[in-house]
């Protein structure tokens, strides 16, 4: 029921993914819902975006370990590009998919988003702390690169396109090498 929530918020969002759309796709029977979730429908989406944003920090973990940051920063968009392109553009993140609405009724899911963008974000910056960059400029980074994954996956949604993420990788890679050339005790590279 998790995995089935995760994959609802992915293509419709959370006001859409309801109890009875998850015991559809999931083929769960409906009494299990209140047995494993007896917070309903908000327990349930809790769950979900931890499971999502866990899968998404294991991405992110195992970049982080590179011995080039650049490459690992390309893989994560490459692999967002390749999300949405084999989903016909209906995949999204369901992190942001919680993001994006008022939960009014809900406020721990927000809280619950805003916690997995900045496991993401913390990883990102020790990748750069551990390629020399200060910690204050590699949050930003983290920041930044976070936002913009999030911001094109949205852009390639709407236009059915892969130009956005394509254009923001292309210029989070320039960023990063300028950034990674001129961090402190970095060597200037040679002159032809």
């Amino acid at each position: 029921m998790i995995l089935s929530a995760a994959a609802l918020l992915r293509e419709y969002g959370a006001s859409a993914t309801s109890i009875d759309r998850v015991l559809a796709h999931s083929g769960a029977p409906r009494g299990s819902v209140y047995h494993h979730f007896p917070g309903g429908r908000t327990e349930l989406i809790d769950e979900a975006v931890a499971l999502a944003g866990d899968f998404i920090a294991g991405l992110i973990d195992a970049a982080v370990q590179a011995d080039d940051p650049v490459q690992a920063v390309d893989a994560f968009f490459a692999l967002w590009r390749d999300r949405l392109v084999e989903s016909g553009f209906r995949a999204g993140c369901p992190i942001v998919a919680v993001a994006v609405e008022t939960n009014d009724d809900a406020p721990q899911l927000a809280r619950s988003a805003a916690a997995v963008f900045a496991r993401w974000q913390e990883a990102l910056a020790a990748l750069f702390v551990r390629h020399g960059l200060t910690e204050e400029r590699s949050r930003r980074l983290g920041a930044f690169i976070i936002a913009a994954v999030e911001g094109a996956v949205i852009m390639c949604r709407a236009e059915q396109s892969t130009t956005p993420i394509e254009a923001a990788a292309a210029e989070i890679h320039d960023l990063l090498l300028h950034a990674l050339r001129d961090r402190p005790g970095a060597r200037p590279e040679p002159r032809p």
